[in-house]
């Protein structure tokens, strides 16, 4: 996986609070920088509303943004294509992945995600 990351300036919110989001765009199936299949992947510690997932996802412009928050023994994971939440996708499961082990420093061998398709 190759990754590229970036703070973000911030996110304007329907009450128009600033907020920033980390975001980073992980190339999957690839170790070399702009092949593979990108997905970007935004860590939250609480969920924002779909509203605003909604919009940062179509900002990203990749074919999925990916968001997680802790939950129980591992991670609540969804999906957004920059027109509509989707139920799975793969690659961008693999890129969240990679960005629990590798950049959050996770310290477990391995974890779980929960996701509407597997509710």
């Amino acid at each position: 996986m190759e990754n590229h990351s970036a703070p973000a300036d911030g996110v304007r919110g329907s009450n128009s609070i600033v907020m920033k989001i980390r975001i980073w765009q992980v190339d999957a199936f690839t170790d070399q920088v702009f092949t593979g299949n990108p997905a970007a992947v935004c860590p939250l510690e609480a969920w924002l509303d779909d509203e605003m997932l909604q919009v940062v996802a179509a900002e990203n412009n990749l074919s999925e943004t990916a968001y997680f928050v802790p939950s129980g023994a591992g991670f609540s994971l969804r999906w957004f294509t920059p027109l509509k939440e989707i139920d799975l996708c793969g690659h961008a499961t693999l890129a969240t992945a990679h960005v629990i082990f590798e950049h959050l420093g996770y310290a477990k061998e391995v974890t779980v995600f929960e996701t509407r398709a597997a509710s």
